[in-house]
Order: structure tokens, then C-alpha cells, then sequence
């Protein structure tokens, strides 16, 4: 693994200031401003995301602002309205007072006597979705994005659904997370005795996101709103799509790429999870990232013509070699492949038939544990163990591999299924099968079987009928080799990414005799070489993560209570734990969810998630602490939904609610 230079010396000084951009409503966003010491106005980098820039993400942000500044950018970190340090009420993700917020900073930064009057945006996840939103939404001094890990869809690319079903896993998990993220307190070290009354009116508007994503189980308006791919062309800013095959939101870099003009985009996927590319964090190699960014943003907002970033090939990405499967590599060997366009003319669909008899795929609902994490973070349990167990809960198909077989996009699968039961889902995942018998993880997909005329509408299933289903998996760059299988194991449950539908333990039959299994063959040359700089960053902001006298969770936990039938999963998701920052701030935060079922029952499926946060001050006799609870639970009809959160002023209980719904199941 690529450990990150440390970069201390720049072309220019730097400087750092904390500032508020007024809105035209009268809130203030608080911001940090990294500035390169010059009196040249300079073109401005902005990350806008809730995240928190005053503890949660301070670490992150250290790597790279100050990096930016001292290559003569102005890089401006601003927390979204009702987060963190800024004014105003939060609202639902991406919502429509956020991204007009986001037009407002832009034109603001723009208009600074320190700024050349051109604007770029970056960001990872939520700060790579905005990226896009605001760009499509096409404020003038907007030039140009760089967006990691995000998505152009946020019905069927994001965490909400997959295929059209329920994503327990992470619908659940996230919505949690941001109950935790909304309820934590500004901090008085930055806005003054004013942070209680701020706090307070907070926590009276908050409503937890859940209710809204589960009674919105098709594809509607709510889902279309920020769905860029709705329109790609109202993007007119340059944008770099980046991602990593062990990230979720990795589709939606094939399909910038396809859908942008070529002087407009450039795609790249590697071998990450959800982190930017320099952090070093598993599965690597990391790359040199900011460097490679540079030479965007030089092209797009300085006019530098000698980066050569767009004579660059459209798409530069990863294809992993044949891997044992673990749960964790520190790198995987690979290459790097360039295509001129994107679909690439050296990928060629190549079908697989389906062989033997009809077969009762009747998956027991624990199928799915060893999915690995929805969000792979880089840590020691995020990545799928060996699938034998899961393989032997699915039908499986087999095709020998005489020869080398890489392949780079997206397979698909054609099934021929009778179902006797109105609703269900199928799940296919494509396996890299090795001489040993093991078997790794390449890519997997999902379709509600509800969704198959589209995620507009749930069409139930005539029971008892049969019906050609097609749907594609992830995106993936992997080689076969010869003397391997490729396995293609279908189920029909996948707990807990998916949750399962009312009926779904009676199955399906899989009728192989027309159904096919289509891969994205590359074949010829690699194409141009591809090489990036040794990964750097600027200098550390210098948290501290105490040692705990704890024993330390389990990462992920898999319990099994064998008179019961009951299968219990316990997952710490590892976001930080307690540190303690170089102004005194001491931050601890602990969560863990829990995903239980039966092996025969999909209506025992049920989901919780508790965190725990202390934000201390010592100095200022601060003292806050938030606690929130959250939980699903279905019948045949509903989503049954309850959540609760405390809050402390010291001792003093300055906030407790409950809440509980009941959402009728109309797709989900």
C-alpha cells in the first residue's frame, strides 16, 4: 500500500481563515478558507456537504484544502444549512433549499476580490452529489467538477434502493447516521452562547429521512429531483468522474462518460472503496490524486492547455487479476486499461447459455451475510469472505475458462422465471471460481421483481405464470484466467442488503432454457499507458485517537441461534471513534447496527441502529451529548418505523422525542 507523501513546502504560502457567506434570506454558512498568499485574484475550489468541517470531517479536509492553496487556489470548505456550524434548518438530502444555497455560495465566492470570478467543485459522496446537482443547475462561474463516489441516480444508484428494492442494509443504516449527524449540537468554540438556542430550534424540526425514503418506494418525482441523469445536458461545467469497483455509486462514472460530449468529461475507476484515492486506505494501489486533479482544475479554470488532461482517455480504469477472496487487501494486482470512448470499442458483449433442468431457486433468508459492507470504507471487514456458503443457498451455473477472459462494464442476465407468489426479487452475482474450489466475489445485481416493466410502478406477478426477466449487474474490470470458472449463483433473498418481500420464502423456478448471461469482454491492447505521481497530501491537522482500555467490538458479528432459526448480524461501522483535536475539542462517537431474521420467515426481518456522540470542551465547561435509537420492523402491509433521540446539555435534558410510523408496503 501507497503510504501518502507528506507535502510541506509549495509554490505558494497559505493561509487560513474561518468566514460566514450570507444567504439572501439572511442565514450565514460557515466556512473555512484556505488562500494562497499572492495578490493575484486566484479561481476558487469549493466542498459543500453537512458533514461538519469544524471535527468530523477536519482530518480529510486537512489532507487537501491547504494542498490546493498552496498550488494557488483559494479551497473553501462550507457546511450546509442546519449543520454543523451554520445557520438555518436542516433539510431532507439534496433538497431544493440546499442546492439553490449551493448557487448562492458559488456566485458569491465568484464575486470575493480575492477570486478570479471562476468557481470549481469538488467532493466525495454527498459532496460529489451536490457537485453534479449544482453543476446542472449551471450557475455561470461554475467551470468545472470533480465528483467521487456519487451518483447520478438516487433512486436506483444511491442508498436507498437497488433494482427497485429496499436496501436494508443502508436505506436503514444512513437514515440512521443522519439522525446522529442532525442532532449534534454547533459548537460554542465557533458560534458563542448562541449554540443552545441554535441547537434547540435544530432539534424541533428535525423529522428522520426514513419516513420520507420509504413512502417514496417507486421511481417518482421525489427521486427525480437531483437525478442529473434526467438531463445530462443541462451540465455545462468539465467533469471528472471518479470511482472504485468496491463502491457502490461505481456505475454512475460509465454512464457520465457515455452520456457527456468528449471535450466535456473524462472518466476514472479504480480498484477503491469509498475513499478518495489518495488516502491510502484498502484496497489500493492509491494514486496521486491531487496532482491529477490539478491538472484539471488548471485546465478548466486556469486555461492551462499544457496539462493535457483532456487529450487523456475518455476512461482510465482498473482491471483487478484473479484474487482469493478475503475481506481486506492492502492492494490488488491489476492493471490500468484506457478506452477512447465510452461504450469502448474494444468491449464486445459475449452470452453465455444457461444449462440443465428447471430448478426451485428457494434461498433461506439468511442469504446474503456474507455480502460484505454496502459501503466498503477500507477497513478489515468491508469486502466479501469466500462465497461458498452463500453458493450453496443459490442455483449455480458454470462456464470453464479455456482461456483469459477480462471483462470491463456491466454483465447482464437474462432468467426465465415462473413464480407462484405475487412479489419477490432475484439476485444474481457473478463468481470468480479458482482450481481450489474457492470462490470470490466479482459483481452482483438485484431486481425487484415488481420493477420489471421499470422503477416507475410495482407490477405484481401473475402467480403461477412465467416471464423473461432482465436487469444488469455492478460495473467491474476483472480477468478470468484459464483453468478457473465463472460461476453464475442466483438467489431469491439477499439479507440485509435487500429487504425481502412478503411471500419471497416460497421463491421461484429458474427455467435455464432461455435464460443467458451476457459479459462485457474486452479484448486487444491496453491502450495508452496509464501512470499516475505517488500519492501526496499537506500536512496533517494532528488529531489524536486516544487508546481505549475497551476490548474492541467485532467489526462485523454473525450470531445464530440454532433453536430459534434466528441469525443475528452485528456490524460496528468504524467511522472514528474518540479523538481529540489540536483546539481541545475531545470527540467520541460510537454506533453499531444490528440485522435480524429468520431462515424461513421474511416478515421477521427487523433493523436497528444506535449511536452514541459526546462533544467536550473542558476549557468552556461544554459538555453535550446525543443519543439516538432506530428501528424497522414489517408486517405482510407495512414498514413499521420507531426512532428516538436524546440530547444533553451536561446533565440537563434539553431534547427527547420518539417517533414511530407505519408505512404502507406499496413496492417495497
Amino acid at each position: 500500500m501507497s503510504t501518502p507523501k507528506i507535502r510541506t513546502t509549495f509554490p505558494y504560502g497559505t493561509t487560513r481563515e474561518d468566514i460566514r457567506v450570507p444567504l439572501s434570506d439572511g442565514t450565514t454558512l460557515f466556512a473555512r478558507v484556505w488562500r494562497p498568499v499572492t495578490e493575484e485574484p486566484v479561481p476558487v475550489l469549493l466542498e459543500y456537504l453537512p458533514y461538519r468541517l469544524s471535527d468530523w470531517t477536519a482530518p480529510r479536509d486537512w489532507q487537501r484544502h491547504p494542498w490546493y492553496a498552496g498550488h494557488g487556489y483559494a479551497s473553501v470548505r462550507v457546511d450546509v444549512r442546519g449543520h454543523g456550524n451554520s445557520e438555518g434548518l436542516p433539510g431532507d438530502e439534496y433538497d431544493a433549499q440546499e442546492l439553490a444555497d449551493g448557487v448562492e455560495v458559488v456566485d458569491w465566492l465568484a464575486a470575493q476580490p480575492w477570486s478570479s470570478g471562476k468557481v470549481g467543485m469538488f467532493g466525495i459522496s454527498w459532496g460529489g452529489f451536490n457537485s453534479l446537482q449544482i453543476a446542472a443547475l449551471a450557475p455561470e462561474p461554475l467551470k468545472a467538477v470533480v465528483t467521487v463516489c456519487s451518483a447520478d441516480d438516487r433512486y436506483d444508484n444511491d442508498v436507498h434502493y437497488m433494482g427497485g428494492s429496499v436496501l436494508a442494509v443502508d436505506m436503514h443504516a444512513w437514515a440512521a447516521t443522519m439522525l446522529a449527524f442532525v442532532s449534534r449540537p454547533p459548537d460554542p468554540w465557533f458560534v458563542g452562547e448562541s449554540w443552545r438556542d441554535m441547537w434547540v430550534e435544530r432539534l424541533e424540526s428535525v423529522d428522520p429521512f426514513i419516513h420520507t425514503w420509504l413512502r417514496h418506494q417507486t421511481r417518482d418525482d421525489y427521486w427525480r429531483h437531483g437525478s442529473v441523469c434526467e438531463d445530462y445536458s443541462a451540465i455545462k461545467a468539465g467533469v471528472l468522474a471518479v470511482g472504485g469497483w468496491h463502491d457502490p455509486y461505481r456505475d454512475t462514472v460509465l454512464r457520465l462518460v457515455e452520456a457527456l460530449p468528449d471535450e466535456q468529461v473524462r472518466g476514472l475507476i479504480g480498484p477503491w472503496s469509498h475513499q478518495y484515492p489518495d488516502r491510502g486506505l484498502p484496497p489500493g494501489p492509491a494514486i496521486g490524486f491531487l496532482q491529477e486533479t490539478l491538472r484539471w482544475w488548471d485546465h478548466w479554470l486556469k486555461g492551462d492547455d499544457s496539462t493535457d488532461v483532456m487529450s487523456e482517455p475518455k476512461l482510465r480504469s482498473w482491471i483487478s487479476d484473479s484474487h482469493p477472496p478475503a475481506t481486506v487487501y492492502e492492494e490488488l494486482p491489476g492493471r490500468w486499461v484506457s478506452e477512447p470512448s465510452w461504450p469502448s470499442p474494444n468491449v464486445s458483449p459475449v452470452s453465455y447459455a444457461l444449462q440443465g433442468s428447471p430448478v426451485l431457486v428457494r434461498s433461506p433468508q439468511q442469504t446474503g451475510l456474507d455480502a460484505g459492507r454496502f459501503f466498503p470504507f477500507g477497513n478489515d471487514a468491508d469486502l466479501p469472505p469466500d462465497q461458498r456458503d452463500e453458493d450453496a443457498k443459490s442455483a449455480c451455473f458454470e462456464f470453464e475458462v479455456p482461456q483469459d477472459v477480462r471483462i470491463l462494464g456491466r454483465p447482464e442476465v437474462t432468467l426465465r422465471l415462473t413464480s407462484q407468489v405475487p412479489r419477490g426479487q432475484v439476485v444474481a452475482r457473478l463468481c470468480d471460481i479458482a482450481p481450489d474450489g474457492s470462490s470470490t466475489l466479482v459483481t452482483r445485481g438485484v431486481l425487484n421483481l415488481g420493477s420489471r416493466h421499470g422503477r416507475a410502478a410495482s407490477v405484481p406477478w401473475l402467480p403461477g405464470t412465467t416471464e423473461d426477466v432482465t436487469f444488469q449487474l455492478n460495473g467491474i474490470g476483472h480477468s478470468f484466467p484459464a483453468g478457473h470458472r465463472i460461476r453464475l449463483a442466483v438467489s431469491s433473498t439477499y439479507w440485509p442488503w435487500i429487504w425481502p418481500q412478503p411471500g419471497s420464502a416460497s421463491g421461484f423456478t429458474l427455467n435455464p432454457v432461455g435464460s443467458t448471461l451476457e459479459l462485457p469482454v474486452r479484448t486487444g491492447d491496453l491502450g495508452p499507458a496509464v501512470s499516475f505521481g505517488e500519492p501526496e497530501q499537506s500536512e496533517p491537522l494532528g488529531v489524536v485517537y486516544p487508546a481505549s482500555l475497551d476490548e474492541p467490538r467485532p467489526e462485523r458479528l454473525v450470531v445464530r441461534d440454532v433453536a430459534k432459526g434466528e441469525w443475528r448480524l452485528e456490524v460496528d461501522p468504524r467511522y472514528g471513534g474518540t479523538r481529540v483535536y489540536p483546539d481541545g475539542l475531545e470527540f467520541t462517537e460510537d454506533a453499531v447496527e444490528t440485522y435480524v431474521i429468520q431462515e424461513d420467515d421474511p416478515l421477521t426481518a427487523r433493523t436497528r441502529s444506535d449511536w452514541s456522540i459526546r462533544l467536550h470542551r473542558p476549557e468552556l465547561g461544554w459538555d453535550a451529548r446525543v443519543q439516538t435509537r432506530s428501528e424497522i420492523t414489517c408486517t405482510e402491509m407495512e414498514f413499521v418505523t420507531s426512532s428516538e433521540v436524546v440530547c444533553r446539555d451536561g446533565d440537563e435534558v434539553v431534547f427527547h422525542r420518539t417517533w414511530e410510523e407505519r408505512i404502507p408496503r406499496t413496492a417495497g
